[in-house]
This record gives structure tokens, sequence and C-alpha cells, in this order.
């Protein structure tokens, strides 16, 4: 097992630290996370069912423990360093300024799932939507119309908090 893990960590890693470190916008605390979702998968190695590619399925314990430290760092009522520098992506161009990512990504965090979750897959990760569809178990269609309905509603949300 642990030969082919090593043959997945040199495979994925680079996409896998790419998505991080867009992710939460720091080095440090991009390495910390590349740490722990490798450990994570490692142990875990054996719940992966293989209902998505093994790409997707590393993006997405990033993710979560991305937000297990952010959710960490709230309850202890400070900041990841990162939020300061964290630039959310707008759909077509990244964001420069801090407070505007800030304001966007407590935004981000008020939608509904599966919305959420299938923004963050997308922008963040840069999924491909049959690829978001095959983590939810549903399909490429559901993904794409998915992504759209929860795009408008952040934009929504951005327009009530004067961003666009």
């Amino acid at each position: 097992m642990e030969k082919g893990f090593h043959e997945i960590y040199e495979k994925y890693s680079t996409d896998l630290y790419s998505f991080i470190i867009k992710l939460c916008g720091n080095e440090q605390l991009a390495k910390d996370i590349m740490q722990d979702t490798m450990l994570r998968a490692f142990t875990h190695f054996d719940q992966y069912n293989g209902n998505c590619n093994i790409k997707t399925w590393l993006c997405t314990i990033a993710k979560n423990v991305y937000f297990d430290n952010l959710r960490k760092s709230e309850s202890r009522n400070t900041s990841l360093d990162t939020a300061e520098n964290a630039a959310v992506d707008s759909f077509e161009q990244s964001l420069t300024d801090s407070d505007t990512a800030i304001r966007i990504h407590h935004l981000l965090h008020e939608l509904d799932e599966p919305y959420r979750e299938v923004l963050l897959l997308r922008i963040f990760a840069e999924l491909k939507f049959s690829d978001i569809g095959s983590v939810f178990g549903k399909s490429e269609n559901w993904a794409g119309v998915t992504y759209y309905r929860g795009k408008q509603k952040l934009i929504e949300l951005m327009k009530k908090e004067g961003l666009l």
C-alpha cells in the first residue's frame, strides 16, 4: 500500500498543492494542510470507494482540512493569517482587495448546500462539472445547473452587501 500511495502522491501532489494554495492563500498553511491531507488520505485510503477520481477525493479532503482549521481558528476568536491575504476568484477575475475577498468568503458560507460545496469545488479546486457531479453521485448537468444557481445566489448576496 505504501508504494501505491507514494505513486499517488507523486502524481497528484503538484495539483493538490496548487488547489490548497488557491484555497488558503498562504504558503506555510498550504504546506500544513498538504501534510494533513496526505496523512488523512493515507490513513483512510480504505474508505476511498472509487466513485470519483483520486484527485477529486484528495481535493475534497484538503478542503475539509482547510475548513476544519478555519473553524478551529474562528472558535478561538482569532482569524487565520490567510484570511487577511485571501483572494477569492470572482468567477472571471481574481479579487485583490483582501477586505472584499474576506467579505465574499463569508457570503459564500451563507449559501445553503449543495450550492456552497459546488462553488468551492468549481472555483477553488477547478474541477470539471463531471467530477463535481461524481462527488455528489449526480450528473454533470446537475453540477452545472447547481453551480449556475449557486453563483446567482452569491451574486445576489454580493449586491446586497454593495460588493457589485
